[in-house]
C-alpha cells in the first residue's frame, strides 16, 4: 500500500503561484512508479494535470496548463512537487496526487486516471479575481 498525502493549497490571486507537495510513505514503494497529479475543479469531472516518472525525468503536462506548471520529485525525500504559476480562475479545483506502480513512459497511460493505483484526499486551489 503507498500512502500519499498532499498540502500547499489554498487562497491565491490570479497571476499568482503556489507550489503543491505530495508526501508518498508505503511498504510497496519503489523507484520504478509514475505519480501524477490530478484537479476536479468545482462542478466538473477529473482531469489531468501532470505526471512524471519517479525513477526519470520524462514529464507530460495537460495542454491547459503547459508552461505555467512544473512537475518534479526528489526521490529521498519520497516527495513529488507541482509549481503552479500564472494561476487563472479555471486553475481552481482540487488537486490530487496519484500513484501508478508501474513506469509509464507514454503521455496516453500517463494522463489516464485509470492507470493509477493510489490517490491522495486532495488539496483546495481557489484562484481568484
Amino acid at each position: 500500500q503507498v500512502h500519499l498525502v498532499e498540502s500547499g493549497g489554498g487562497l491565491v490571486q490570479a497571476g499568482g503561484s503556489l507550489r503543491l507537495s505530495c508526501a508518498a510513505s508505503g511498504r510497496t514503494f519503489s523507484n520504478s512508479m509514475t505519480m501524477g497529479w490530478f484537479r476536479q475543479p468545482p462542478g466538473k469531472e477529473r482531469e489531468f494535470v501532470s505526471a512524471i516518472n519517479w525513477d526519470g525525468g520524462i514529464t507530460y503536462y495537460a495542454d491547459s496548463v503547459k508552461g505555467r506548471f512544473t512537475i518534479s520529485r526528489d526521490g529521498a525525500k519520497k516527495m513529488v512537487y507541482l509549481q503552479m504559476n500564472n494561476l487563472k480562475a479555471e486553475d481552481t479545483a482540487v488537486y490530487y496526487c496519484a500513484v501508478d506502480r508501474s513506469v509509464s513512459y507514454t503521455s496516453a497511460t500517463m494522463s489516464t486516471e485509470g492507470e493509477y493505483d493510489y490517490w491522495g484526499q486532495g488539496t483546495q486551489v481557489t484562484v481568484s479575481s
